[in-house]
């Protein structure tokens, strides 16, 4: 089964790369349709193609286009919840030295590969022309360093550990609030299985790593999950061990898999699930409307909380732009870069995506609703950085990580998953 899977994602990577060759950006002035002379182009490489993404990243694209009207802005974005197909992609546009002119990573280890690889340019003379470091958050600034070089421009903050929930099914199964603990959760899960509703919505396979990590938060809390990451530590003691085993109750109550995290969403969003947890970018789908949003009303068709025993901590990610070396047009690269980094291009883009601001200094009268609620709690919670969304593992661990609980689908064995998690620390976290 996982060999079949594997062999559909090489299938899609081809397909991928056939379409890329065709597709794109030049650094050279071409010739249109009507034989004037194009603008330059400007390769802009991420994965944001969905209803609240897609919206935003229309946003920054406008404010780029009104500021460089010599640029043509080209829309590599390639489909697929959590970006996994698009960096398969980017890495072997990388390996074969066509790289696009920029694109999106996580902040964090995620990026660790592409420097130590020396695909990225140093972004230093960039934040000193901006001032940058006076307005991202050092410990932003720290996960995008490395010997002392910044290499990407962070656009947002994303929040991982949020339970999305209906209203309605909850209230009637006797559900009166949002569960704080793992045990409150398991025990609402089994009063929504008694309704006949789904108790957890999920999608494809990488929504269920995203759902593990907050289990494993939940369950370990906050410093007991952080030290998980700290060099030669032991994936082995019964803490782990317990989380895991909730992990395989939790699950336990999923519904049928979704093709990827949209649709599971949206079975909350309609009555069908009662729970689904996701990043905050769920917000942007669930409330923005037309584009492809649902256009529901919080409170009353979906509502919000810490994912269960997570009260208190911000699990954290980001996404950025890079500068590739190589990069067809570099300066066009740079241009996008500064509109990624600007007050303006953040406050445009992260209401439509369901994020806020990396920049300390945005206009907070913009972040209504969910959003105003996560900036408070960015400001003073604890934080903790996600696994599936790149922060703490570098690429390799990460796709040890998934392949594990790709196998526990099949297994539903919670030692062999311990087993293989312990084997993937001591290979990646030396």
């Amino acid at each position: 089964m996982r060999r079949r899977w594997m062999s559909a994602v090489a299938v899609t990577v081809a397909g991928l790369l056939s379409l890329a060759a065709c597709g794109g950006g030049g650094d050279e002035k071409g010739t249109g349709a009507d034989g004037k002379t194009a603008n330059k182009q400007v390769e802009v490489f991420s994965w944001w193609t969905g209803p609240g993404e897609a919206d935003g990243l229309k946003a920054m694209r406008e404010i780029f286009q009104r500021q460089n009207p010599n640029l043509s802005f080209f829309d590599a974005a390639v489909a697929g919840g959590s970006g996994d197909k698009a960096r398969a992609l980017l890495s072997s546009k990388l390996q074969a030295n066509q790289p696009p002119d920029t694109f999106q990573g996580h902040a964090g280890a995620e990026l660790q590969g592409y420097i130590k690889a020396g695909k990225l340019e140093p972004l230093n003379s960039l934040y000193d022309e901006l001032k940058l470091k006076d307005v991202f958050p050092q410990q932003l600034v720290d996960q995008i360093t490395y010997e002392g070089n910044v290499y990407s421009v962070p656009v947002n903050i994303h929040r991982s550990n949020v339970l999305w929930s209906n209203p309605k099914v909850l209230k009637d199964a006797g559900i009166s609030a949002a569960p704080k603990t793992i045990e409150e959760f398991i025990a609402d899960l089994e009063a929504v299985k008694k309704t006949g509703k789904i108790p957890l919505s999920i999608g494809s396979e990488w929504t269920v790593v995203h759902l593990m990590e907050s289990v494993l938060l939940g369950s370990l809390g906050t410093d007991g999950y952080n030290g998980l990451w700290a060099k030669g530590a032991d994936w082995s003691g019964p803490n782990v061990t317990k989380a895991l085993t909730d992990f395989k109750t939790i699950l336990s109550y999923a519904g049928p898999p979704q093709d990827d995290w949209q649709p599971a969403a949206k079975q909350v969003a309609d009555g069908a699930a009662a729970f689904n947890i996701m990043g905050d970018w769920a917000y942007g789908y669930f409330h923005n409307a037309p584009d492809g949003g649902l256009g529901k009303k919080s409170k009353e068709d979906f509502d919000w909380a810490a994912s269960p025993g997570t009260d208190g901590t911000f699990m954290w990610l980001s996404d950025s732009f890079t500068l590739p070396k190589g990069a067809p047009n570099k300066d066009g690269a740079l241009a996008w870069l500064k509109v990624a980094a600007s007050k303006e291009g953040q406050d445009a883009f992260n209401p439509k995506k369901g994020s806020i601001p990396a920049r300390k200094d945005a206009d907070k009268s913009l972040y209504q609703d969910y959003l105003e609620w996560d900036l408070g709690q960015w400001a003073n919670d604890k934080l903790a950085g996600s696994i599936q969304h790149g922060v703490v593992a570098n690429d390799a661990w990460k796709t040890a990580i998934t392949e594990a609980v790709g196998l526990f689908l099949q297994s539903k064995d919670p030692a062999k998953l311990q087993q293989a998690l312990v084997e993937a620390a001591k290979t990646n976290n030396q």
